[in-house]
């Protein structure tokens, strides 16, 4: 039988002195504490008690499941005796804690029920995220609880080199593919991870957050470096002024005023040039711009902060596109979006990495993909050689404390294993 359920044990030690009228009292919990109370007998053995999302599992018999397509809180228990009555009464309790409409296919549940000959439910709990479930206590009068399951952050490190993209070097290496994300987040002002060449190597330290064993895809980088055409790039975080941002060897900051580029990375399927044969027009013709391919709907992200200055469509060109000044130097746009994000307007200031639009291929285009335009001062320059200028150095009076934690990291990384350690 597949479990679902969350599992840890608490071992609760009845230990027995002999004392004049040797009496032990067990503290009465307090309410909203564990649902059963768990009972301290005079014996000196040892009792394993287990527990799922804090209910002695040995007391029941339970029932785990997939909530299906179409299926509600309703239709579950319905098939575990509740009545309509009971259904309602307890959406009622859940009003304040859990909106139970919220319930999605795909996620797993549990069902307590008794030992008895005739089974009742006692409780019903929603795994509503790997770290999260909701409890609904069915005996009496009712009560609906959160809970949180225990995590902890394994520390791993690895180290490979670029064959054909990172995502499938992080598969070789048995890591994540979606570590190549974070990386590509951190060094995302530095690297342009469109044009990562062969033997690019990198070396990353970081934990991964676990549940019960599984390894969820949650990470924290400790150091990285990355080299690529030549140069190595760290990233040693440091925390000033309660923020912690990435920083290479110098002490300035991997975040600069523009991000490398506009999207997640995917594939370059045309760059700059003043004579592009066009696939439409089939015709030679300037393209003064970037076309990144993506799947439609991938997220496109304002390389930096600004104001939107244009957002239109040209039915024979761009198609839904997006201006933004970010400065009196340097306006970006963004073609063939399929749609725009959600309250974006003429006028309004976003952020650098805010989504603006989605990757399409409306106007004059043969596929997905983002056509990108940077300016300067008026004139259309290649967006992969755009000068960026890191936003915040590490304080003077903080180089010392910077250094120490520097120089322990980088011997780290050089001294890492060909191997992968995890």
């Amino acid at each position: 039988m597949m479990k679902f359920g969350k599992k840890w044990r608490i071992v609760s030690a009845a230990v027995i002195g002999v004392i004049a009228l040797g009496f032990i009292f067990w503290p009465k919990p307090k309410a909203g504490d564990e649902p059963d109370e768990v009972e301290v007998t005079d014996s000196a053995e040892v009792e394993q008690l287990v527990l799922e999302y804090g209910i002695p599992v040995d007391r029941y018999k339970v029932d785990y499941g997939i909530v299906e397509r179409n299926q509600n809180l309703s239709s579950i228990l319905s098939n575990h005796g509740l009545t309509s009555r009971n259904i309602h009464d307890l959406n009622e309790k859940a009003k304040d804690v859990f909106d139970v409409r919220k319930i999605r296919d795909g996620q797993a549940y549990a069902v307590f029920k008794t030992k008895d000959s005739i089974p009742q439910t006692m409780f019903f709990v929603y795994e509503e995220t790997p770290k999260s479930y909701v409890v609904f206590d069915l005996r009496g009068g009712y009560r609906v609880y959160r809970g949180e399951n225990p995590v902890e952050w394994k520390q791993k490190e690895i180290r490979g080199k670029v064959e054909s993209s990172l995502w499938l070097a992080m598969e070789k290496c048995d890591a994540s593919p979606l570590l190549a994300l974070v990386l590509s987040n951190i060094y995302g002002w530095s690297i342009d991870f469109f044009s990562l060449q062969k033997e690019d190597e990198f070396r990353v330290v970081y934990e991964q957050e676990c549940v019960d064993g599984k390894e969820l895809d949650n990470f924290h980088v400790l150091a990285a470096s990355f080299r690529h055409s030549d140069s190595t790039y760290y990233a040693i975080p440091f925390t000033q002024d309660g923020e912690e941002l990435y920083y290479g060897v110098t002490g300035n900051s991997l975040e600069g005023a523009f991000l490398k580029a506009p999207l997640d990375f995917y594939r370059i399927t045309s760059r700059f040039s003043n004579s592009r044969f066009h696939p439409v027009l089939r015709r030679y013709r300037a393209h003064h711009g970037v076309d990144y391919a993506a799947p439609k709907g991938t997220p496109v992200y304002a390389i930096g902060n600004g104001k939107v200055i244009a957002k239109a469509y040209q039915p024979n060109g761009a198609g839904n596109y997006l201006k933004i000044r970010h400065n009196s130097v340097y306006v970006t746009t963004y073609m063939h979006l399929s749609r725009f994000a959600k309250g974006i307007k003429v006028g309004s200031a976003v952020k650098q990495k805010e989504v603006i639009g989605y990757v399409g291929s409306t106007g004059l285009s043969t596929g997905p993909h983002l056509d990108f335009r940077v300016f300067e001062n008026g004139k259309p320059i290649n967006p992969l050689l755009i000068k960026s200028q890191p936003k915040k150095p590490v304080k003077p009076e903080l180089m010392p404390q910077f250094v120490s934690l520097r120089d322990s990291l980088v011997r780290r990384l050089e001294a890492m294993a060909d191997s992968v350690a995890g």
